[in-house]
């Protein structure tokens, strides 16, 4: 199987180390991009540079600069990224935020287990699920 790429929008460092290790500890060994705030999400997103597509984007709600979910609503709204995965990752149980996350297009929302073995099998299941079974809409070039 090819090597993938998952973008991780998370401003919290000790939470992109649990996630990184959750991702590693499951066996998802693909390439992981972090970025800190969701400004710096959506350059990395619509950069010109193809061979940078993310193949899913995990991303945290709250960021600093722009919420997650103003980039959740800008991806929606291009063509080119309309159908690319995007999976909430948030340490939030609010049903508002779960609602408005599925109302603005997320393809999953996951709460942050604060149990690390929780969180591993949560992480495993998700890079299974949307890196190898899942079919995605368009391939892109990697």
């Amino acid at each position: 199987m090819s090597r993938k790429l998952i973008l991780l929008v998370e401003d919290n460092p000790d939470d992109e180390f649990l996630t990184r290790d959750a991702l590693r500890t499951g066996g998802i060994m693909h390439d992981v991009v972090v970025v800190r705030d969701g400004a710096e999400a959506l350059e990395w997103i619509f950069s010109t540079d193809s061979a940078k597509a993310p193949d899913l984007v995990l991303l945290d709600l709250k960021l600093p600069k722009m919420s997650g979910f103003d980039v959740l609503e800008r991806i929606r709204s291009d063509a080119r990224t309309r159908s690319l995965p995007v999976v909430i990752l948030t340490s939030s149980s609010e049903h508002q935020d779960i609602q408005r996350s599925y109302a603005t297009g997320a393809n999953s929302y996951v709460r942050k287990p604060v149990n690390f073995a929780e969180f591993v099998r949560a992480v495993q299941a998700l890079g299974v699920y949307w890196l190898s079974v899942n079919e995605p809409l368009h391939q892109t070039a990697h």
